[in-house]
């Protein structure tokens, strides 16, 4: 592309320099340039190199020629943004408000090429009878590691070295006696390899039910009339949406195009990738926060160029460069991790809306419990709906029992588990069947109080509480700080102060008096601190090595144990307090999703929901798996409020080491829209509520204040975010120490 200047986005994200600088093309460089290259040019007073994007070129100077720097090279090695990767950036600033350079940072797969590593491979030696054979002498011997490793060489004609030590959790002790006794052989491969390698010939296809080939039709009969819409695929748990969604995949590439499927991270487990993998074979790439940024270019690369068709992997899959793209499937899509935590704090659902209407593709939203956002569209026809109301093979769904713990206060029962949640427990391991137990809180302790006076020990950096960590520290989760144990009050000098003491510890420590001969595995925040926890435990159950599996919601989202025939729900309730007005629908989707790990096998389930709320409909609804009806009385709830979807909301946030000037700006802002809300009467004007101190109102000595702005018209909230950004620009000097930060349709509190 031609021109004799070339604008250019920096690559430094401050919101000083979010804005594109003009610099002259040299000689050297005309028509070798084009939107998207990375480029290196002198920047500031004393002409730094740095490294920035090409966003345009034009032969429209803005300043005299003398005054213009020019581009100094191209960075070798570095990925060219493509037009559309550029455009996409520009509407995420736009529309969720950023710098601009983190939003090409977000939609830009990598920065550079990383040097590729040597991987190994492992193939399997002996043939599928001796295979099998030896899993039985493996189980005969209780050789749990080896016999996963042989199950998991079904159909597979390798499997990479870090995915067996990883996620496999075999040590390298029993893969080399496994070499010497000639079942397996280790070869390095200098080129990455997709980490699973699948024998085309084992490939599998599921025959559907009648109700699951129906919602095929209808997809593939849109397709092949060029509808491309966005469908919304509510199926209860254990429905088989995974095998309707490949089949989706199929009629996709048969057309010559290719797909995105998006999962959770925290669900993005080896068995999960598993199936899509001897479905759809070398065809299919994955990518994970496990992989390093090598890896993850060499997945990108691979997508350019055409070697794979369907990338799987969690939100930023949505980027992968593909040039025929034709289907985005976002599995669980009901979950909170599809909203980014940096900036730009954006949603996959409402991007993959954008990208698959830039790209002409077909999106799927799939959920047992969808966001009332997406059930809201489904309902006015913004999406197309299918639905699955049966369980795959004619399982059934668990039995669901509530238990209300204040009756059991009230008869005697102090103890964290209900009467019957102990028996069910009792009969399932004198079963040798599998349970699983879900707290929604992390760790041994919450807060620390004094039950004399009432003293609450807090960080004093930051306005939360400490939580007690084992018996000797308290620590802060936002800043890091730690102090030892408290052993007397502070205030009054009282010995009675301690921990509130309800975390997956204790259960854990309760259960191993209970039921001194089970097996225990517990997967919190604690016990998942390096990249391979998470796995191990997983494989580990699903070996059925544990008995029981304690944890946090990380243990319900999408796993399928075939052997948990009992799950138990303990304090169901302590996410209805939650101080947001989405505490409900998180509540409902965890206990309906946690339920629903229950009875997956051949075996039937039951779930034991406890709770100090059982009248709630949250609760109510979920233990009948009943969605629609919770979903009526959300939304009720919801319109009567004005909150998303029905209205939606910006979450303005305000942060600041001075706090005098923190709170000019934010009186400030929140005077000039109320102006404008003044104007607009009788034009439906905004509501702005604030401004306020944040629910944490200082981290790290940083204040924080807040803003909320509602309307039903999401442009006039982007209308009311320009509107900040420009006040913030024209008074820059005055309120030079305080940072703004977007949220539209917040999904967790500040």
């Amino acid at each position: 592309m031609e021109g004799k200047y070339a604008n250019i986005c920096v690559d430094i994200s401050h919101e000083k320099v979010d804005r594109p600088f003009q610099y002259k093309i040299p000689e050297k460089l005309q028509g070798k340039l084009e939107p998207g290259m990375q480029v290196l040019i002198p920047f500031g007073r004393g002409n730094k190199q740095i490294k920035g994007f090409v966003l345009e070129l034009t032969d429209d100077s803005q300043y005299p020629d003398e005054l213009c720097k020019e581009i100094v090279d191209v960075v070798e090695g570095g990925i060219s943004a493509e037009g559309r990767s550029i455009a996409l950036a520009s509407w995420m600033r736009a529309n969720y408000g950023s710098t601009l350079i983190a939003a090409l940072k977000t939609v830009l797969p990598v920065k550079e090429q990383v040097k590729q590593t040597t991987l190994r491979e492992i193939y399997l030696n002996v043939s599928e009878d001796e295979r099998k054979e030896l899993i039985k002498e493996a189980e005969r011997k209780h050789h749990v590691a080896k016999q996963r490793l042989l199950e998991a060489f079904a159909g597979v004609e390798a499997l990479s070295y870090g995915f067996v030590t990883m996620q496999l959790g075999v040590s390298a002790k029993t893969l080399q006696a496994m070499e010497k006794q000639g079942i397996l052989r280790i070869e390095s491969q200098t080129l990455y390899r997709n980490p699973v390698k699948v024998d085309e010939n084992m490939q599998t296809k599921i025959q559907l039910s009648e109700k699951q080939q129906e919602i095929v039709d209808a997809f593939c009969d849109d397709y092949k009339n060029n509808l491309r819409k966005t469908y919304l695929l509510h199926g209860i748990t254990g429905s088989g949406k995974t095998e309707v969604y490949m089949e989706m995949i199929a009629a996709v590439i048969a057309e010559g195009k290719e797909a995105i499927v998006l999962i959770p991270e925290i669900a993005l487990t080896y068995q999960t990738v598993l199936r899509f993998y001897r479905r759809f074979g070398d065809r299919i790439s994955v990518i994970h926060s496990k992989l390093s940024k090598g890896e993850r270019f060499d997945q990108f690369e691979r997508a350019k160029r055409g070697e794979i068709q369907v990338m799987i992997g969690p939100r930023s899959a949505l980027f992968t460069p593909f040039n025929n793209l034709g289907l985005i499937i976002i599995d669980e899509e009901h979950e909170g991790s599809y909203k980014s935590d940096g900036m730009p704090k954006y949603h996959a659902r409402e991007t993959a809306e954008y990208v698959a209407l830039q790209r002409g593709a077909s999106l799927v939203l799939g959920s047992a419990t969808p966001s009332v956002t997406a059930y809201y569209k489904a309902q006015k026809g913004q999406y197309g709906f299918f639905r699955l109301q049966d369980r795959f093979g004619g399982r059934q769904l668990p039995t669901v029992h509530t238990v209300d713990l204040r009756e059991e206060l009230h008869q005697g029962n102090r103890s964290m588990f209900s009467r019957l949640l102990y028996e069910k427990m009792k009969e399932r391991l004198e079963k040798k069947e599998q349970i699983m137990l879900f707290l929604n809180r992390r760790g041994y302790a919450g807060f620390v109080t004094c039950r004399s006076c009432g003293y609450v020990a807090k960080c004093p950096h930051c306005d939360v509480s400490l939580t007690e960590h084992g018996k000797n520290k308290l620590v802060c989760h936002y800043c890091g700080y730690e102090t030892p144990a408290l052993r007397l009050c502070p205030e009054c000098g009282s010995k009675y102060i301690a921990g509130f003491k309800v975390g997956t510890e204790q259960v854990e420590e309760r259960i191993k008096v209970m039921f001194p001969a089970a097996k225990v595995l517990r997967m919190d925040g604690d016990t998942t601190k390096r990249k391979d926890d998470y796995e191990k435990i997983l494989s580990a159950f699903a070996g059925e090595e544990a008995d029981i599996l304690i944890g946090t919601q990380m243990i319900v989202k999408g796993h399928d144990f075939p052997g948990v025939t009992l799950v138990g729900v303990l304090a169901a309730d302590l996410s209805l307090s939650a101080g947001d007005y989405r505490a409900a629908e998180r509540t409902f989707q965890l206990l309906t999703q946690a339920v629903g790990r229950a009875g997956r096998g051949k075996s039937p389930g039951e779930a034991v929901i406890q709770t100090y709320r059982p009248e709630h409909y949250a609760i109510v609804h979920a233990a009948d798996q009943d969605y629609e009806g919770f979903y009526e009385e959300e939304i009720a709830y919801r319109e009567v409020c004005g909150y998303p979807p029905v209205k939606h909301m910006l979450a303005v946030l305000l942060t600041s080491e001075n706090e005098s000037q923190l709170t000019e700006a934010v009186n400030e802002i929140a005077g000039r829209l109320r102006d404008k809300a003044m104007e607009d009467i009788g034009a439906d004007p905004w509501s702005v509520i604030g401004p306020a101190d944040a629910v944490i109102g200082r981290i790290s000595d940083s204040y924080r204040k807040m803003i909320y702005i509602r309307h039903g018209d999401y442009s006039r909230l982007v209308e009311a975010k320009d509107m900040i950004e420009s006040m913030m620009e024209e008074k820059k000097k005055e309120y030079a120490r305080c940072t703004v930060y977007f949220d539209f349709d917040p999904m967790s509190g500040y």
